[in-house]
């Protein structure tokens, strides 16, 4: 499997070996490879090398003190694989962990765009068989390996001749592959060249786990653990943009509290965390149940939120009515031969004609599920109209 603007894959003859599981971090979205002033130069003497990978490592561990920025790292290590190891194209390739899949998000020489949306399998071509056995893999002659996938160089229309891979590698687990193209001469890849080469990949691999801590840490903030879903600290946050929005283009949202009917009897019966694996699953069933543009939240204990975005009083009670019917004509953990029934009691307010204010909609719409609850549960309640009636529960959308 190749890479760059001249891409195919990487084998190996000659190569050195860390071993890495294929783990990974994931990507959210692949953009547009960043240009790249190509600073190439005639070859450098020794001593003048020296001093010049001397001052690469400072750069570099400047950087990576001094910047939590993930770019604008791999920005660097891109130009000093250009400028020191001169190759046709190189690329970056990361390892999305959930599809097992290596995607490129860094690719710089000819034709290089046309890999943005390319990507390849573990265990697929060179790139995908340095992920997978985390080892450096050299090829003089990619005819004369039968890893080497071609199907790359079809989509840039580049020819691979040799290549050179290095697996991105964190303590046991690998996060990416460094391929060069076509930079293997007469004499074979100069060691030297190798150890700077993997010294790159170090660094590469240091600053893809802090770019990734850093994101766990954000998640971590705004997240619940259980379910997945936001926090109530995120809904906060989210329900004042979403005020703010609806006022500047004159937009109506909704609010739908959701609570559980008797849930302690769950935790009861099953223990606590069989009580967690069916908030998870029926928090995921909101998710899947909601548009992309809502939001769904985990407010406390049994407690579920819904923000509708662009979503009047109306339609927030048709997808309030149809959402009861799924949580209380659910099986839950039918996987575990569980088989749970439960019922939901639920409240929603909406924006403007219920409430121009966050913490009105909130006690509003509070007030309508506690409404439900102090009768007989198991309804649908909206403010300023009480519990409303079963019949009429109607499938319904969530936007006007």
């Amino acid at each position: 499997m190749s890479k760059p603007g001249d891409h195919r894959d990487f084998a190996a003859p000659e190569f050195r070996t860390h071993r890495r599981k294929p783990t990974s971090v994931s990507v959210e979205e692949i953009k547009q490879f960043p240009a790249v002033d190509r600073r190439r130069g005639p070859g450098a003497g020794s001593e003048q090398r020296e001093a010049g990978e001397i001052a690469v490592f400072q750069e570099l561990g400047k950087a990576l003190t001094s910047s939590l920025q993930l770019d604008q790292v791999l920005r660097t290590i891109m130009e000093k694989i250009d400028e020191f190891l001169r190759p046709d194209n190189w690329s970056l390739l990361l390892l999305d962990e959930a599809k097992q899949e290596l995607y490129f998000e860094l690719a710089v020489g000819k034709a290089s765009q046309a890999l943005k949306d390319v990507r390849v399998k573990v265990g697929q071509g060179i790139a995908g068989w340095v992920a997978q056995h985390g080892e450096v893999v050299i090829v003089p002659d990619t005819s004369k390996d039968t890893r080497f996938f071609g199907k790359v160089d079809e989509k840039t229309k580049m020819e691979t001749r040799s290549i050179v891979a290095v697996p991105v590698n964190f303590r046991d687990t690998c996060l990416g592959v460094i391929e060069l193209i076509n930079c293997i001469g007469p004499e074979g890849f100069d060691p030297r060249d190798l150890k700077l080469l993997e010294a790159l990949s170090d660094f590469a691999a240091i600053a893809l786990e802090n770019a990734r801590h850093v994101k766990r840490i954000h998640e971590l903030t705004i997240m619940d653990d259980c379910t997945s879903l936001y926090n109530a600290r995120h809904m906060g946050v989210i329900l004042d943009t979403e005020i703010y929005r609806s006022q500047r283009y004159n937009y109506e949202f909704s609010i739908v509290f959701i609570d559980l009917d008797h849930f302690k009897q769950v935790n009861d019966t099953h223990g606590h965390l069989v009580g967690s694996r069916l908030l998870a699953e029926i928090g995921e069933a909101l998710k899947t149940n909601c548009r992309l543009i809502d939001f769904a939240f985990r407010y406390g204990g049994d407690e579920f939120v819904l923000l509708l975005p662009q979503t009047s009083k109306e339609n927030a009670i048709n997808v309030a009515r149809r959402l009861h019917k799924l949580i209380r004509e659910t099986q839950w953990l039918k996987s575990e031969g569980l088989n749970i029934r439960l019922t939901p009691s639920m409240g929603l307010a909406a924006y403007p004609v219920d409430s121009k204010t966050k913490e009105g909609l909130l006690h509003l719409a509070d007030e309508a599920m506690y409404q439900v609850k102090n009768a007989n549960r198991d309804r649908v309640a909206a403010a300023n109209m009480g519990i409303l009636p079963m019949e009429g529960a109607v499938a319904g959308e969530g936007a006007d």
